[in-house]
């Protein structure tokens, strides 16, 4: 069984019902260790030895964020600018990251159709995260493809959400147990709530499943 770790960024959960459903769920999946990082770095001072020794702990990293001006909120940078230091996440003598997957959930205020060349946003929602993979690639990890829900603002009316927490909640269980179909996976360019694709064998249920 792999071990999970999701490091959830958001400023301002208390006004996100998609973040705090996905929190909730990641949260009582064993197995998973879920880390709030405004919660526990309100003033940005970041523990650098505990949270690179809560790398090395993990098999599968998950970023969980919404996506903020084509990035991500403040502090999950500065983590990044802290944390992923050379000589431990990469450089000559900086493998502690070696082998493990990396994984992007975010929500976007914006529709699907305006991440594209001829949207609002002119480029795709996997171009506009070619930093974070590239990150991944550094440090020897695994980028899996992002689990991404778009117009986020109208999930909860149009009945989105709960589908969308229930395909984040079945993808971390797919990871956890080594059920996930990775070749079939990268071959999407994004995991969808309608093609999440599982090993035969797997035991989760509801979900479409690619051989």
């Amino acid at each position: 069984m792999k071990r999970i770790l999701v490091l959830m960024a958001h400023s301002s959960p208390s006004q996100s019902q998609v973040n705090n459903r996905m929190s909730a769920a990641a949260r009582q999946l064993p197995g998973v260790t879920f880390v709030d990082l405004y919660a526990l770095y309100p003033r940005f001072k970041i523990d650098i030895d505990a949270e690179q020794q809560r790398l090395k702990e993990h098999d599968v990293i998950v970023f969980q964020f919404p996506f903020y001006w084509y990035s991500t909120p403040a502090l999950l940078k500065e983590w990044q600018d802290l944390v992923l230091e050379f000589g431990f996440a990469y450089g000559p003598r900086g493998d502690a990251l070696a082998g493990k997957s990396c994984l992007v959930a975010i929500t976007t205020g914006g529709a699907e159709s305006a991440y594209s060349i001829h949207g609002s946003n002119h480029f795709s929602i996997r171009t506009l995260l070619t930093p974070l993979e590239q990150t991944a690639r550094l440090c020897q990890m695994r980028f899996l493809p992002p689990l991404v829900l778009f117009s986020a603002v109208t999930a909860s009316s149009d009945g989105r959400t709960e589908r969308h927490v229930q395909t984040y909640s079945r993808l971390l269980e797919a990871l956890r147990d080594e059920q996930l179909d990775l070749p079939a996976a990268f071959r999407q360019r994004l995991l969808s709530e309608t093609e999440l694709p599982l090993l035969e064998t797997g035991a989760t249920s509801g979900t479409q499943r690619h051989g």
